[in-house]
């Protein structure tokens, strides 16, 4: 057993204009058959979410996956960590000092995967129907601050922004930032079903089986121009319904490489091997996980109730009972090592104490036990998601304080019921779109925000998050971070509960690895080719 620990620079998050080119065309040459990876995500085609590759609709860590290897966006995020870098672009920089008006080249000779030529208008046309069809998944809000797109020539293109926004740079690195061709995409209806068309590294066959994906080839696209140095032919991902089965497919050799979600249970079984012929490969991560509250519902609508639930849950003991090592307690939605990170809810609550939440319910007036279900999916975020909650249950009940039953639910009716309001309090996880502090507090906070939720603070929306973004230096923004930090730590539209590390386990003749993952949780296929593992 070979052990690799990837360690990025720390996240400081200077958000400088990316004025030089980098890179160029693709290289790397066939590298035999196919490399097979697995994962636990599951992509599935219902009437709640018929289009889960459409760029203006796809919003989740896996479909983000699949449209990253496809479908070309003018920046791209590094392999390891740092600013985002020219990609279909050729150069891209704020022209102005106030940074609400932003300005990209596109490459020459740029072309669609079918041989059509990319222009301006391409790129205008589909940063256009993203933020026009507004997607109930509600990704088009990454695009919120664009007032209008302007193309002079074939060639440039001009973000006017209505506020200053210095992480747009990060923005147009997204998926739904993707140049799409307006003769594969219509300009105000979603593509249902699963064909997924663009410019990037690669070209990719879905195979599904009852409106369910089990099977996408990806292969090295030959009109690709971009920065990104492609090192194989052929990538294969397929779906497992579990991480043990994966696991197994990985033992007898099916698959080369398994990725999100591995069990605690195989990550420490993979680590203390020895004389295998698997590497495990631990990166930082950038993941967190929490609990959200539809804060209209009657059984948490008063604040005491989130308040007190805040006081008790024991973040510590949720980890040791459940992740171990892999890891750590969270006291904010920004991870401890995001620029702007502020320890909120310890600050505000200390340690567990059932005391102190009887209090804050006493002078509320509520009575208890409060009866709540918290909900949960049973196929998104891993396979001991269950084991989870069934420790928050615990918690919670043991108080007196609560009455708590716990339900789980499939991602594919999970995430539609809860963007309607139907659960009170539910379970969520989220991988970053983009490594800076704005992107794990708007999303959430901000209009339109992607849980749906009733929860608007004006300050926050109107001021703080306005002011956090006019700041090019992210150490001069967190003042306004940290305050919109300390208003969720007492408001408590949700509860922070732990940030975890991401791995990857790959046969050793799988080399890349390492890279194949960034700290945003973005998979990257083209960094994978065979050889000898050192």
């Amino acid at each position: 057993m070979n052990r690799k620990t990837l360690v990025l620079p720390a996240v400081v998050g200077l958000l400088a204009p990316v004025l030089a080119a980098c890179g160029g065309s693709a290289s790397g040459g066939d590298s035999g058959d196919a490399i097979v990876v697995g994962t636990t995500d599951q992509f599935t085609a219902s009437k709640e979410a018929p289009a889960p590759f459409d760029p203006a609709y796809a919003y989740d860590v896996g479909t983000w996956n699949v449209l990253r290897q496809t479908v070309q966006t003018l920046m791209v995020q590094p392999r390891g960590d740092g600013d985002p870098q020219p990609e279909a672009a050729e150069e891209c920089g704020f022209t102005d000092s106030g940074n609400e008006r932003y300005s990209c080249t596109l490459r020459e000779g740029l072309e669609f995967s079918n041989g059509d030529a990319i222009t301006a208008k391409d790129v205008k046309f589909s940063i256009d129907r993203a933020r026009a069809i507004k997607a109930d998944s509600g990704v088009f809000a990454l695009l919120s601050t664009i007032d209008t797109v302007e193309t002079r020539g074939d060639r440039e293109v001009i973000f006017h922004l209505k506020s200053a926004d210095a992480t747009f740079p990060f923005k147009l690195s997204t998926p739904v930032a993707g140049i799409v061709n307006p003769s594969d995409y219509e300009k105000n209806k979603l593509r249902d079903g699963f064909s997924v068309d663009g410019s990037g590294p690669y070209t990719v066959k879905i195979e599904a089986s009852d409106d369910t994906v089990t099977k996408a080839v990806f292969t090295k696209n030959s009109h690709y121009k971009g920065q990104l140095k492609v090192k194989n032919s052929k990538v294969e991902l397929r779906s497992f319904a579990d991480a043990d089965t994966m696991g197994a497919a990985l033992d007898k050799g099916d698959i080369d490489l398994m990725t999100r979600s591995m069990t605690p249970e195989q990550i420490n079984k993979l680590d203390s091997a020895s004389g295998s012929n698997v590497n495990l490969n631990e990166m930082p991560g950038l993941e967190i996980r929490y609990l959200a509250f539809n804060t209209n519902a009657p059984s948490v609508k008063s604040t005491a109730v989130r308040q007190a639930m805040a006081q008790v849950i024991n973040r510590g003991e949720l980890i040791s009972k459940v992740y171990g090592s892999q890891a750590q307690p969270l006291y904010s939605l920004v991870p401890a090592t995001i620029t702007g990170h502020a320890n909120a809810f310890f600050n505000k609550y200390g340690d567990p104490s059932t005391s102190k939440a009887q209090s804050l319910l006493t002078k509320a007036g509520i009575t208890t036990p409060v009866k709540l279900t918290l909900h949960y999916t049973t196929d998104h975020y891993g396979a001991v998601t269950a084991q989870e909650f069934q420790v928050l249950r615990s918690q919670l009940n043991k108080s007196g304080l609560f009455n708590v039953s716990i339900q789980g639910t499939p991602w594919s009716k999970f995430r539609p019921a809860e963007q309607k309001g139907d659960y009170d309090v539910y379970g969520m996880g989220w991988f970053p779109d983009f490594p800076d502090a704005d992107n794990y507090l708007a999303p959430f906070l901000d209009k339109d925000n992607f849980l749906g939720s009733p929860y608007l603070n004006t300050k926050i929306s109107n001021d703080l998050i306005p002011d956090s973004r006019r700041e090019a230096d992210r150490l001069t923004a967190s003042r306004s971070l940290n305050e919109i930090q300390d208003i969720v730590a007492s408001d408590v539209p949700v509860i922070p509960l732990w940030q975890g590390k991401q791995y990857i386990a790959a046969r050793d003749d799988i080399t890349g690895s390492e890279w194949a993952l960034n700290s945003s949780s973005t998979l990257q296929l083209w960094e994978l080719s065979r050889g000898v593992s050192e």
